[in-house]
């Protein structure tokens, strides 16, 4: 039998996520991308679509069941999609990309100030 995007166990807004009792849009993003390997697999789809071989490679400490689950957070989340060859961002995934990347670069800035 086919998993459902309600099989799913992603994050729903209005429902608790990690940090928000009430599910705020925001904090359901949050939990979402900030399981592990998921801000990892937008990143390397960012720049084109990837084989799971690839993310894997990729992701290299990440297990096939754990980079697997997380394939299907993000297709039900409707981030991603299964492209001709492998998995690439959808117009959203892309869009988020877009907006997180400035956030990359902010961090990289703090980090320094860190140290």
């Amino acid at each position: 039998m086919a998993e459902t995007k309600t099989d799913l166990k992603i994050p729903r807004p209005g429902t608790p996520v990690r940090g928000s009792k009430s599910g705020q849009p925001i904090m359901v993003l949050f939990d979402l991308i900030g399981r592990r390997w998921s801000m990892g697999i937008l990143w390397n789809l960012s720049d084109g679509s990837r084989t799971f071989r690839d993310l894997q490679e990729r992701c290299g400490s990440a297990s096939p069941s754990v980079l697997n689950t997380r394939l299907k957070e993000l297709r039900a989340a409707g981030l991603i999609y299964n492209a001709e060859k492998g998995y690439a961002l959808t117009m959203d995934g892309q869009q988020l990309f877009e907006r997180l990347e400035p956030l990359g670069d902010w961090a990289t800035g703090w980090v320094e100030k860190l140290q």
